[in-house]
């Protein structure tokens, strides 16, 4: 595998499609995604439960379920490598080594039959070529980086025998072993307390400053993004809706769902006794979308063009694109910032 675009970005998703089929058709979990990641950069995926973020991620690291799952076109570069175009023993060298993954749930993604130490280790020897004593040696280093204390012993033990944080942060030791170029962070604290939360998020940021490791955070939760995220996408129905710097997303959102998500918010500078606004509605079934805008049932920006077409990414601002026909009527009204 050579590098056929140094000068690129590090990560560039071309028109991705992903379906899954069933008894009840077509699922379009990723249609026509397309989007870039630069070395060194942080970019937040955000949206609400079933827009097709963690499928955008699996489907970068190929691995999608089949023969359910299919990705049926597009482009994945990594580096100046199409990844969608290696074969599977090819593809076995990226994830681990070039691309590592924080799952959302540790407790089912490591090996309950297998100890922490003989986990991390299969990493390092798999794709660093390091011998048994010098695998174990870093291991022990590894999870003493990500604040494991008495880090030597606690490689003998299982996954059942650790904290929820401590499990998680074994997922990061993981992931950034090999010093890979990419690490995706799917859903990483969901299953932790906000304590723990925010000790985790610290910690996979100053990992990635240390290493110059390019960062992909996916979540639910804008407060995260607007933490830590240099750029922002904003998914809903399988697709891009906005997209842009996070300063601009939070401070100009252009989309009315961007708008909705970031004024259910909560923020201790509110009044006493303010309310959430909320979005109404469901996110949609996504084998069966309605025609035109996919938001459309749930936008209070709608028009009857909203019905019979689905508005493209267009530029709204400097770098700041957005999908909805209506987009300066939601740029005219103020939105608060959630970014201080």
């Amino acid at each position: 595998m050579t590098n056929s675009n140094p000068a690129g970005p590090l990560l560039e998703v071309k028109n991705l499609r992903t379906s899954f089929f069933g008894r009840g058709g077509e699922v379009k979990a990723v249609d026509d995604v397309s989007f870039t990641l630069a070395a060194g950069e942080t970019l937040g995926l955000v949206g609400e439960s079933g827009c097709g973020k963690s499928v955008t991620a699996l489907s970068i690291m190929r691995l999608i379920a089949q023969p359910q799952g299919r990705i049926l076109s597009g482009e994945v570069w990594l580096d100046g490598v199409d990844l969608l175009a290696l074969s599977e023993v090819e593809m076995r060298s990226v994830r681990g080594a070039q691309i590592g993954m924080i799952f959302q749930e540790p407790l089912t993604s490591l090996n309950p039959v297998l100890s922490i130490g003989r986990q991390m280790t299969e990493t390092l020897e798999i794709h660093l070529g390091m011998e048994k004593r010098e695998a174990l040696n870093r291991a022990a280093e590894l999870l003493e980086m990500v604040q494991i204390p008495d880090a030597g012993s606690r490689l003998l033990d299982y996954p059942h025998q650790l904290s929820g944080g401590q499990r998680q942060r074994v997922m990061i030791a993981i992931a950034v072993s090999c010093n890979p170029k990419l690490i995706i962070a799917d859903e990483a604290t969901t299953a932790l307390d906000v304590t723990i939360q925010a000790q985790i998020l610290e910690l996979v940021s100053q990992l990635t400053r240390d290493f110059g490791t390019a960062l992909m955070i996916i979540t639910h939760n804008l407060g995260v993004v607007a933490r830590y995220a240099d750029r922002v996408n904003v998914m809903y129905a399988g697709q891009i809706r906005e997209s842009g710097g996070a300063d601009e997303i939070y401070g100009a959102p252009r989309h009315p769902y961007t708008a909705g998500l970031l004024g259910a918010v909560p923020r201790l500078d509110r009044p006493k006794g303010s309310r959430l606004q909320s979005i109404e509605g469901e996110v949609p079934d996504l084998s069966d979308l309605p025609t035109g805008c996919a938001y459309r049932p749930r936008c209070p920006y709608v028009v009857d063009r909203c019905a019979v077409e689905n508005p493209p990414l267009t530029e709204v601002a400097d770098d700041h694109t957005a999908a909805c026909w209506e987009w300066q009527r939601v740029g005219s009204e103020k939105h608060e910032s959630v970014m201080n």
